[in-house]
């Protein structure tokens, strides 16, 4: 009978403990949990500033090769035939100040009065048989075809249709802007 009760107690005992320890697995997972979250938060935060650092690295390399350009660059940023009207764009490269300068589109503009990767953007959609996208134009410019490099991309694109270089019919598909087949404007 002694035997009884002890193996009783001790089975009691046990439940005790397993229900103590059922406790602490459950406020242990919880914190895993919490934990789990705050690091997929961190993880989020560290990628968006990897992207970030990557795009400004980008934008100032650029903005260093087309100052490096705009020091060097003649005159003759516009077609020579109209160089009495457009002599207002000829320097328009060497006026930038820490942006990259993206004249609007007038006539008689060339393309090179565009900074330079501006201009072999142009150059890509003019010479697409057809409408292009901008994952489309990132390789041709020699770029990897990665998502900061097509959203950069895409951004340069739709500076170009608000400045009159590029159109945009249905979103997301460039093409030339008509004034500037209209002109035959297809020189660089």
């Amino acid at each position: 009978m002694e035997e009884a009760i002890l193996m009783g107690s001790l089975f009691e005992e046990l439940e005790a403990r397993e229900a103590i320890a059922r406790v602490r697995v459950d406020e242990l997972e919880e914190q895993l949990a919490e934990v789990t979250g705050r690091l997929e938060e961190a993880r989020e935060h560290l990628q968006r500033l990897r992207i970030a650092r990557d795009t400004v690295s980008e934008v100032m390399a650029e903005m260093s090769a087309d100052a490096s350009a705009a020091v060097d660059a003649e005159p003759e940023a516009v077609g020579a035939e109209d160089a009495e009207d457009s002599s207002a764009y000829a320097g328009a490269e060497r006026q930038m100040v820490g942006v990259l300068a993206v004249p609007h589109w007038r006539p008689g503009m060339e393309t090179g009065a565009l900074p330079k990767i501006y201009r072999d953007i142009v150059e890509v959609v003019r010479d697409a048989p057809g409408p292009v996208r901008a994952k489309q134009v990132v390789p041709r410019i020699g770029l990897p075809a990665e998502v900061g490099k097509i959203e950069g991309t895409r951004g340069k694109l739709k500076r170009l249709v608000a400045r009159g270089w590029l159109a945009e019919g249905d979103p997301g598909l460039f093409t030339v802007a008509r004034h500037e087949t209209e002109t035959g404007s297809n020189s660089s």
